[in-house]
């Protein structure tokens, strides 16, 4: 497709970006927007590792086009919070040391996010339902699902 001058909103901030409107909304944050939390994992929005908030929900940035997110909210890593004052779901995730190489982090944290919106008080389970898709192959499966039970407010002890 042709390029066109397309504005999005991302981490609050408008942005007018020349792109295809059928770019994927990855490429526009990782290569125009200098944005590097998401990560280009499979691209194929299978391994989580893309993930942003758009209208607060997860979604999956290496499949979105970006003319599907015009006129709505984008939010990466970056937007949620700083290294002086992190969001909550990003403390609980340092707090616990919940990552060994760190790059399906981008995707634990905003999937995590993303459900304390819609249910601020999950279970283990409902916690475990809502990460199923974000693959992590480090292995840091206990010290992810503890961190994301902290940006609960749940204890830890289910886990032990």
């Amino acid at each position: 497709m042709t390029p066109a001058t397309i504005r999005l909103t991302v981490n609050g901030q408008a942005h007018d970006v020349a792109a295809a409107p059928d770019t994927p909304l990855l490429h526009v944050l990782r290569n125009d927007l200098a944005l590097n939390g998401p990560k280009y994992g499979c691209g194929l929005g299978e391994c989580g590792a893309c993930t942003v908030l758009i209208d607060g929900r997860a979604a999956r940035s290496c499949v979105v086009p970006i003319e599907g997110c015009i006129g709505r909210s984008v939010v990466t890593l970056e937007g949620l919070g700083s290294r002086e004052n992190p969001d909550a779901v990003q403390q609980a995730f340092i707090a616990e040391q919940a990552a060994q190489c760190g790059y399906c982090l981008n995707g634990m944290i905003m999937t995590t996010k993303a459900l304390l919106a819609i249910k601020p008080d999950p279970s283990l389970d409902d916690i475990k339902q809502a990460l199923r898709y974000n693959l992590c192959r480090c292995g840091a499966h206990v010290e992810i699902l503890r961190a994301a039970m902290r940006a609960a407010g749940h204890t830890l002890e289910a886990l032990d």
